[in-house]
C-alpha cells in the first residue's frame, strides 16, 4: 500500500465490478503524511471500501465520508443495482463477500486504506435463513479480517445490542459483562468482535467495533427488524393516524437518530489507535418504550390511535438490553448524542411531512410551529 492516497470501498453479500474513476490513479491523489503511530494527520483523506452499502447505514455513510474525504474516495457496494441517486452520487460496485480474490484484487488496485464492514443478514431475516446468515456474517467477517491483516486496513465492523442475551445484564448493559445471545445475528456479531480483538492482539491489525442501539431513520423503510415499530410509527401516523406496536407497550430498547450513528462511526475511525482503551464499545442516545414513543408523537398527530399487538419480535426484545452504558465511549474519545426523544420526533417529522398529504392529520400548531431540535 502506497502512501499516497486511501480507498474507501463499500460492498455486501455479491460479485465485484469495478467501474473505472480517473481520480483512483495514485497520482491523483494528495501526499498522506503519518504521525509516528501510524495514523494519519487531520485533513489527509482515507479511501474507504463499505460493504453492504444500501442498506440502512451505508447510504447515509457514504454520504457524509464523501463530503469529508472527497466523492471518488469512498466506493459502495452491494448485490443489487444501485437506485439512480445512488448510481450518479459516486464510485459503486457489485461485490460479493464471499469471494475473497476478487476482494483482494480490488484492495490491491484501487490502494484501499479503511473497510467499513456492514455487509450482514439482520436479526429477522437471520432467523429465517440460518445457513446464509452463517456464510454471510461469518464467512464474509473471515474475509474482510484476513485482507485487513493482510494490507494492514484499517476495520471497522458494527456490532449491536442484538449480541447480548437474556443472562445478560439489562439495565444498565455495559460494554463488558456476560452476551450469550439467541440469535444468529447476534451470535455472529459476538463471534466478529472476539474476532477482530483477537486479530488486534494477535497480528496488531486495527479492528473497531461500536455496538449500535437501534436506529432510526426518515431515508430508509423499516425492514422488519425487532426495533423497527419505532421507525413504523412516523409513517402510519402521517399515512393513516392509526398504529399497531408489534412490541408490548412497556418494552424499553435503546434507541439513536441515524446522524448521531453515522457521526459516531467518522468520529471513532478518525481516533488515534492508542486514545482507544478497547476495541468495542456500546454508544447511544436514549431509551424509551412503545407507549413514551407514542406519547411524544402525539405532540404533532394528537389524533394517533395506538394498540399494542405482540409478535414473535417480543422474544428477542426481551432478551435486549433497555438501557445502554456508553459512559466508556463518552469518557475515552469524547462521545456525545444531539437527539433525544423530543429532537427525534421533531427531525423525523420534519423530513417525513414533505412525503405524504398530511393536511388531514395535522393540527395547526403542529404545522406551522417547528420547534428548535433539542440536544440531551
Amino acid at each position: 500500500m502506497k502512501e499516497g492516497g486511501c480507498n474507501i470501498f463499500i460492498t455486501s453479500y455479491g460479485f465485484c465490478n469495478f467501474s473505472y474513476y480517473e481520480d483512483s490513479h495514485p497520482e491523483n491523489r494528495p501526499e498522506i503524511i503519518y504521525n509516528d503511530d501510524h495514523t494519519k494527520y487531520e485533513g489527509n483523506k482515507p479511501r474507504v471500501l463499505i460493504t453492504g452499502s444500501l442498506g440502512q447505514l451505508g447510504t447515509g455513510l457514504a454520504s457524509v465520508m464523501r463530503k469529508r474525504y472527497g466523492v471518488q474516495n469512498v466506493f459502495m457496494s452491494d448485490i443489487i443495482k444501485a437506485p439512480p441517486n445512488v448510481a450518479a452520487s459516486g464510485p459503486y460496485v457489485f461485490a460479493d463477500i464471499l469471494d475473497f480474490k476478487r476482494l483482494q484484487e480490488l484492495i490491491v488496485t484501487h490502494n484501499i486504506d479503511w473497510i467499513v464492514h456492514f455487509s450482514a443478514l439482520l436479526s429477522a431475516v437471520g432467523e429465517n435463513n440460518v445457513p446464509l446468515a452463517m456464510r454471510v456474517n461469518i464467512e464474509g467477517l473471515h474475509n474482510v479480517l484476513e485482507l485487513s491483516k493482510q494490507y494492514k486496513l484499517k476495520l471497522f465492523v458494527p456490532s449491536t445490542i442484538g449480541a447480548f442475551g437474556p443472562d445478560s445484564p439489562r439495565n444498565p448493559t455495559p460494554d463488558l459483562c456476560i452476551q450469550r445471545p439467541r440469535t444468529i445475528y447476534g451470535v455472529s456479531k459476538v463471534h466478529a468482535e472476539l474476532m477482530g480483538e483477537y486479530y488486534y492482539h494477535r497480528f496488531g491489525m486495527d479492528f473497531r467495533s461500536l455496538r449500535f442501539p437501534g436506529v432510526i431513520s426518515a431515508d430508509t423503510n423499516p425492514g422488519g427488524g425487532t426495533t423497527d415499530y419505532a421507525v413504523h410509527i412516523f409513517h402510519d401516523a402521517l399515512q393513516t393516524g392509526d398504529f399497531t406496536s408489534f412490541l408490548r407497550r412497556d418494552t424499553r430498547l435503546p434507541m439513536m437518530y441515524i446522524d448521531d450513528c453515522l457521526r459516531s462511526v467518522v468520529q471513532f475511525m478518525e481516533l488515534p489507535n492508542k486514545q482507544l482503551k478497547q476495541r468495542t464499545y456500546n454508544v447511544t442516545a436514549m431509551s424509551f418504550t412503545p407507549e413514551e414513543l407514542v406519547a411524544e408523537v402525539r405532540k404533532h398527530v394528537p389524533h394517533l390511535k395506538a394498540k399494542y399487538e405482540a409478535d414473535s419480535r417480543q422474544k428477542i426484545a426481551d432478551t435486549w438490553p433497555e438501557v445502554f452504558d456508553d459512559s466508556n465511549a463518552r469518557a475515552d474519545w469524547g462521545w456525545k448524542h444531539d437527539y433525544d426523544i423530543k429532537g427525534l420526533c421533531d427531525i423525523m417529522f420534519e423530513k417525513l411531512r414533505p412525503v405524504y398529504d398530511t393536511d388531514s392529520h395535522l393540527d395547526a400548531s403542529s404545522k406551522d410551529g417547528k420547534q428548535k431540535l433539542t440536544a440531551a
